[in-house]
């Protein structure tokens, strides 16, 4: 009989990189069957899905609260199709909220778990560390630091490297020179990066503000403004906003912005660690409901929240290399103000491109994919 391996991956990164790993893990078991849950990545990987990525992806814990009883029914349904399809195994990516309540259940079916990109416990609910500990089978962790954190605590942990530099390897793109030649600019046009996030909530309270510093900006300074777009966000819904605005962002792919652009204002997420690895000198941006604000800096540990400092200058300490504006900070000025000092002054703008790039030395020289795989080929 085929081996058959659950996965569940509830954000569109945990979708790219659980990709990745079933990619290299295909190539050990070439017979193996998948199911689970995942998004558009995964699923072309042959996994057959039981719900998609989209479907549970909710941010913030009011939105949680309100979809409480339809997250209760897929958790019951992903629990009677793993009774049901006898796993050997269980992939689980990132996504703490429902994967570490299926990974108790998953412990007590004697299927072992590999969990990839563990919660971040070392920021915020800690207490998760002991669930972890009872029922993960082997955690595979993306940052260094990792290791010894959860190896205080009593928990091995392997550092198997960040896919964003395995995903970022296979990128080819044209040089800046080129970049500009065909959009008809001239080579000394500065270039800043708008990418206000991959969700809905995100975008409603954030690109706005962007947009606002941008014509602030574009008032006192020769520029060009690159709006990176997301996959998971129509066109209509953007226009809404830019409908409103005197600034018209060249629309091109996110990683075209974080190659080209020589500033950004980034929403704090998983795009501040890819800016980090292209140099990009960025103000971090975040802001949330009240309430989710209200009980997200209670129980927040760190003085930090972009991982692109979190890399750059280690988890303790207030130090930031890179500006970060949350919640009631962030208003059209202070974004203005803090881009017209990039700038202005271009050493502290190379300065800071230069401590990101060496931080890139941080995530690791191996090959997440493949290290992920062999664990749970492994196990199976």
């Amino acid at each position: 009989m085929p081996k058959k391996l659950f996965v569940l991956a509830g954000e569109a990164s945990g979708d790219l990189h659980g990709a990745g790993v079933l990619r290299a893990l295909k190539r050990l078991e070439p017979a193996i069957e998948i199911f689970g849950v995942g998004g558009k990545h995964i699923q072309a990987e042959g996994a057959r899905l039981l719900y998609s990525a989209e479907q549970i992806n909710f941010m913030g814990f009011a939105e949680v609260a309100r979809h409480y009883f339809f997250l209760r029914r897929v958790l019951e349904s992903l629990k009677r199709a793993i009774r049901r399809e006898k796993p050997n195994a269980a992939l689980l990516i990132d996504y703490p909220g429902m994967n570490l309540i299926l990974a108790k259940f998953l412990k007590a079916q004697g299927v072992p778990v590999v969990y990839y990109i563990a919660p971040q416990v070392w920021a915020w609910k800690d207490g998760r560390v002991k669930t972890m500990r009872e029922t993960i089978s082997k955690l595979c962790v993306v940052f260094e630091f990792e290791v010894d954190y959860f190896k205080r605590r009593g928990m091995e942990a392997k550092f198997v490297g960040h896919p964003i530099l395995e995903e970022l390897a296979d990128l080819s793109l044209p040089p800046k020179s080129a970049f500009l030649d065909a959009r008809r600019l001239p080579a000394h046009r500065r270039l800043i990066g708008l990418l206000p996030g991959s969700r809905r909530q995100e975008l409603e309270r954030i690109f706005p503000e962007m947009l606002a510093a941008s014509a602030r900006l574009a008032k006192s300074f020769e520029l060009e403004f690159l709006l990176g777009v997301a996959p998971t966000i129509p066109e209509s819904f953007y226009e809404k906003f830019l409908s409103r605005s005197s600034v018209q962002p060249i629309r091109v792919s996110a990683y075209e912005t974080m190659r080209y652009g020589d500033l950004a204002f980034v929403t704090s997420g998983t795009a501040t660690l890819e800016s980090l690895c292209f140099g990009l000198p960025m103000i971090v941006c975040y802001k949330t409901s009240p309430l989710n604000y209200f009980i997200g800096k209670r129980l927040v540990k760190i003085q930090k929240i972009a991982l692109a400092n979190i890399v750059a200058d280690g988890l303790c300490g207030a130090e930031k290399t890179v500006p970060e504006l949350l919640q009631n900070e962030l208003t059209a000025e202070n974004l203005a103000r803090q881009a017209a000092r990039f700038l202005e002054d271009e050493n502290y703008r190379q300065s800071v491109s230069e401590k990101l790039l060496k931080a890139k030395e941080k995530l690791g020289r191996l090959n997440p994919s493949e290290e992920v795989a062999k664990e749970i080929a492994q196990r199976l």
